[in-house]
């Protein structure tokens, strides 16, 4: 018997669904880490990037011949694809800066699968990968994609830039051999240039040291032009620009990163960054003799030293937040921590193209995520996020921020010595007390006599196998052709794609009268990386295949259990878990097409039968899905999920009282919970629901929904047993 030994945490109304059944003959379990698994692969996106490389945990490197068309770069040190995959936000700047020293300017996004699923291993890397987790909470990898998308916002110089150099990368520019710096010019103004330094290896860990010599608008430069030499701390990459323009505002050259800049109040303002206790110097121009720079707040000092008559360059080091005041332009000199503080916003207009406004940009520093600003007359509306106490700096023009509030309230304002406001602001949150799962009424029906008596009630999500059960609405499997381009091995098309079920459980009937010498019956079904079924004659389990990580498709072989009186009518109910449509891994590729379904059959003994007609079910109406509002991915074919037990308002008044601690003894239970959670409104705690493993009996898979939408599955192949909601 199956038992859920804990169940904690949820949010509205909650449906177990329980599917598959111990399988008759346990077969040995190999375990496999998917990672080694993925294909080596190129993508083909625009232009070209050098000497790529996969790094394999092991040290394993599969180079990557130089091509014009392969722009993709991936990363692995641990486990999995590490660059997009992991939560290593230094590959991800590493992966990133690479793509711009290509000059590829598609943006990556990476993101956790839906339960019903769209490639069968998703859910394993794109939740490690993914910049927001799956709870919700940002990671710092969230914060580094940030730094890079507001550089690029304001950078229209890069969006016409190549590569220069890309056969002669290493040692460019530093004379350094364990780095490898790539010059990215605007082709169309042809002054903007990026130089692009990161390291040689990869994977190496080591701080390199360096000088880099770059051509100017007044002539060939070495940076840093004061003294001392630049950084790069091991993991790391750098995008050096030389002869940028913000506003009105000349940058002659920046060994500091970017973050963003703006026109606020006809005054430039610009921010750099750089890790902490780095050397950087940033460099302007100007249309006579340089000003005297002045720093404004902030622990830091500078360095400065006129170059020739019109320029003048600054040294500092980027710790904590210093600012600086450079003629008419702020200079915002920052470490990395407080460059991620930083959100770029623009309030609504009517302007098409408004987000990409420089002139309109409100720059507010503080707060875990500030989502919006909003100017009505006179005041700025800050809706956001807190996580604790926080001190904002808010950076605007000041006919719009006389007044400032934060999600409603009104901001006591200070003003800085660099003429901005800041405010403190601590975050409220009140203590939640989460209901115990374990201790809740729940519906659901337990015992065969129960199922029986209230069989038009629709209480049992496995009726399938009940002798009086109708399969007369279900699509008959009677293709004898396919556009599939794996061949069909069986007299007809037994793939559920090309009956339009694509995604959750799917459900097989044959029929067959018995020849009377009958012993087994053999299946071979294909579901995905760690799918699996189970099949019944009649309604008996004759066995199952519980799944393995290792195995996409599988033979099970399963004995009748005893022979069948010659000429009696059967049924074979095959009930497969669909684990999602397989990935394409290289371009044009096929390999999405692979079809889930049966791939072949066969019986065993002196006489076999023929099955007449075959029939499958999967999600309600199939790619004509019902449920517009959780999409086709939300639902497979279990009866349950057909009628709506899943979804709010279900009336389950008539269903009998039970816990899913209490175990279940055969396929195809549902059980359903109602509570209130008290959270306060505008607070939003990240909950999940926690299961622990069964030690009775873990041959078990299970489905959560919350409020109709499925949040998750349970199974015993090491999946998730913390499902987030």
């Amino acid at each position: 018997m199956q038992k859920f030994q804990q169940v904690d945490s949820l949010d509205g109304e909650l449906i177990l669904a329980t599917s598959g059944e111990r399988k008759t003959r346990r077969m040995s379990k190999r375990s496999l880490d998917i990672s080694t698994q993925l294909v080596r692969r190129l993508l083909k996106i625009k232009s070209p990037m050098e000497d790529l490389s996969f790094w394999f945990k092991y040290e394993f490197k599969l180079p990557m011949v130089n091509s014009n068309f392969t722009d993709f770069k991936a990363e692995n040190e641990y486990s999995g694809f590490q660059a997009p995959y992991t939560e290593d936000f230094d590959y991800e700047k590493i992966l990133l800066e690479q793509f711009r020293a290509a000059g590829i300017t598609v943006p990556i996004t990476t993101n956790d699968a839906w339960p019903g699923g769209h490639f069968t291993s998703v859910d394993i890397y794109g939740t490690r990968g993914s910049a927001i987790a799956e709870d919700r909470t940002l990671r710092e990898k969230y914060y580094e994609i940030k730094l890079q998308a507001n550089f690029l916002a304001v950078t229209p110089a890069y969006l016409t830039s190549r590569p220069q150099n890309i056969y002669a990368t290493q040692g460019s520019f530093t004379g350094n051999t364990a780095l490898k710096t790539t010059q990215v010019l605007d082709v169309v103004g042809k002054k903007t240039c990026f130089y692009i330094v990161r390291q040689t290896d990869a994977s190496s860990t080591v701080a390199q040291t360096y000088t880099l010599s770059v051509i100017t608008s007044i002539g060939t430069l070495t940076i840093p032009a004061i003294s001392g030499f630049l950084t790069l701390n091991g993991k790391d990459s750098k995008i050096h620009v030389v002869d940028y323009v913000a506003g009105s505002t000349n940058v002659l050259y920046s060994s500091a990163e970017i973050l963003t800049w703006a026109t606020i109040d006809d005054k430039d303002v610009l921010f750099v960054y750089g890790n902490a206790g780095e050397l950087h110097e940033t460099a302007f121009t100007f249309s006579s003799a340089p000003p005297v720079a002045a720093v404004l707040s902030g622990s830091g000092t500078i360095r400065q030293k006129n170059l020739g008559d019109k320029s003048l360059v600054i040294q500092y080091i980027t710790t904590g937040q210093t600012v600086v005041q450079v003629g008419s332009t702020v200079l915002y000199v920052l470490d990395r921590v407080n460059a991620y503080q930083f959100w770029v916003l623009h309030p609504p207009t009517s302007d098409n193209f408004a987000s990409y406004d420089t002139e309109n940009v409100i720059i507010v520093k503080g707060g875990y995520l500030v989502r919006s600003v909003d100017v009505r007359d006179s005041t700025l509306a800050i809706k956001g996020d807190l996580n604790g106490t926080t001190t904002f700096e808010i950076i605007a023009p000041t006919a719009s921020s006389k007044s400032v509030t934060f999600n409603g309230d009104a901001l006591e304002l200070i003003r800085t010595p660099q003429g901005t406001w800041t405010a403190k602001r601590s975050a409220k949150l009140p203590a939640v007390v989460l209901p115990k799962l374990s201790s809740l009424i729940w519906f659901k029906f337990s015992t065969c006599e129960v199922v029986q008596e209230m069989l038009q009630k629709t209480a049992d999500s496995l009726p399938e196998i009940k002798d009086n059960y109708s399969d007369v609405k279900w699509t008959v499997a009677n293709h004898t052709t396919t556009v599939n381009p794996t061949p069909p091995t069986t007299h007809v098309v037994l793939f559920a794609g090309d009956y339009g079920y694509h995604t959750g459980n799917i459900l097989w009937r044959g029929r067959f009268n018995a020849t009377g010498a009958e012993t087994a019956f053999s299946v071979h079904v294909q579901g995905g990386s760690a799918f699996g079924f189970s099949t019944w004659l009649d309604s008996t389990c004759i066995g199952s295949w519980e799944g393995d990580a290792a195995y996409s498709e599988y033979t099970g072989t399963f004995l009748f259990p005893s022979l069948l009186k010659e000429g009696s009518a059967h049924v074979l109910t095959i009930h497969q878990d669909h684990m999602g449509l397989e990935e394409d891994w290289w371009a044009a590729g096929d390999g999405f097409k692979t079809p889930r379904g049966i791939l072949n059959y066969t019986f065993f003994g002196t006489s076999i039968p023929t099955v007449s007609v075959w029939k499958v079910t999967g999600n309600l109406g199939g790619e004509s899905f019902s449920d517009r509002t959780r999409g086709g991915l939300n639902e497979g074919g279990l009866y349950g999920e057909r009628q709506g037990w899943h979804l709010p308002g279900f009336d389950d008044a008539s269903w009998a009282i039970g816990k899913p601690t209490t175990g279940i003894s055969t396929a195809g239970r549902v059980g359903r919970t109602t509570f209130d959670l008290n959270i306060t409104e505008g607070v939003d705690y990240p909950l999940a629901l926690v299961v622990d493993e069964s030690t009775v009996n873990p041959h078990v898979r299970c489905q959560f929904y919350v409020n109709g939408y499925n949040f998750g599955k349970y199974g015993t192949l090491d999946w998730q047993y913390v499902e987030h909601v």
